[in-house]
């Protein structure tokens, strides 16, 4: 059936190639995401890796599956734009203006946006040499610490260990050699596991643990109460806001940023996943309005039974995960 689907779009069947490629569409997304580190980023690159499939089907010879080929141009469509793009700019904000204490720290990856939980599942076909979960390798933290790898790096990462793909699959893939993919690998790696903390460990996804913890932490957030919320924050904890480089670090700078925020300010939260981790629409009911208005997307980062980060997205992001505009009290 692919034998007939590729000899009739190769002489231009538009129906046949979709048939060809649309199995594949919503994994590809769900990599260059990983690539990009953005959901919007990674649909760009998938638009343009079948653009590209659908003008160079003739050079398709059929040694490699259509997944792989695709998954070839994919990555180098990522590639090309990671060597020429400028990523977002950071969006800076007066921290005395908007009444926030001062950050501890600024954030270095401050493009990284959010991906529904919906797009797990169409990212299960990893080969026999994956070293990561599906759900580790899609977690906020993994996404957001391969970006720091450069580029090349961070492809035979993902091709490698989150997909599964061959050392000598991945230099074709590169137009590399075996000795030099083992080489970013290995350099990959050692970046990766300085970043990571073997000791947080979340519970798993809808289990009674992971209920109890968010049950609490959405109490204490909609009551505004900061000691309650603090007591289920690791000593740890990070918050961050991207595309705002502000951060807080550990649990008393996170302390002072609440008590602040929930002076004059109280919030709803609507559920949702992203990422794997539970994830919330903020609403911001201000001076006792009776609709709240947007605020943007919380994702928890869970450890155990804490909560070891927290991140705010911008509002721009809520459409992706069908979250009203607005909510009624």
């Amino acid at each position: 059936m692919t034998t007939e689907l590729i000899a009739r779009a190769r002489i231009g069947d538009g129906d046949a190639f979709r048939a060809l490629i649309e199995p594949y569409r919503r994994e590809l997304v769900v990599h260059c995401y990983r690539m990009m580190g953005s959901l919007p980023d990674a649909e760009d690159m998938v638009q343009n890796t079948l653009l590209s499939a659908w003008q160079h089907l003739d050079d398709f010879r059929e040694r490699a599956s259509i997944r792989t080929w695709l998954y070839r141009i994919a990555t180098n469509q990522c590639l090309s734009a990671l060597r020429s793009a400028r990523r977002r700019p950071n969006v800076e904000i007066d921290v005395a203006a908007a009444d926030l204490p001062a950050p501890t720290h600024r954030g270095e990856i401050t493009w990284i946006e959010p991906i529904p939980d919906e797009w797990m599942a169409s990212s299960n076909h990893v080969g026999p040499e994956a070293r990561y979960e599906l759900r580790e390798s899609l977690s906020l933290a993994f996404v957001t610490a391969v970006q720091v790898l450069p580029a090349r790096q961070r492809a035979v990462l993902i091709l490698r260990d989150v997909l599964g793909y061959r050392a000598g699959e991945v230099a074709a893939m590169l137009d590399s050699t075996v000795d030099s993919v083992n080489s970013a690998l290995k350099r990959a790696r050692a970046a990766l596991d300085a970043r990571r903390r073997a000791d947080l460990v979340a519970p798993e996804a809808d289990s009674a643990e992971e209920r109890d913890l968010v049950d609490k932490f959405v109490r204490a957030y909609e009551s505004a109460d900061v000691d309650a919320l603090i007591r289920l924050l690791t000593t740890d904890v990070r918050l961050s806001m991207p595309p705002v480089p502000l951060e807080y670090h550990g649990q008393e700078a996170v302390e002072r940023f609440y008590r602040r925020v929930f002076r004059h300010r109280r919030y709803a939260l609507v559920p949702t996943r992203a990422n794997g981790q539970p994830a919330f629409g903020a609403y911001l009911h201000a001076n006792g309005e009776a609709i709240g208005r947007p605020a943007g997307l919380l994702v928890l980062d869970l450890s155990n039974t804490k909560v070891c980060a927290i991140t705010r997205f911008d509002n721009d992001v809520m459409a992706h995960f069908g979250l009203p505009h607005s909510l009624a009290r």
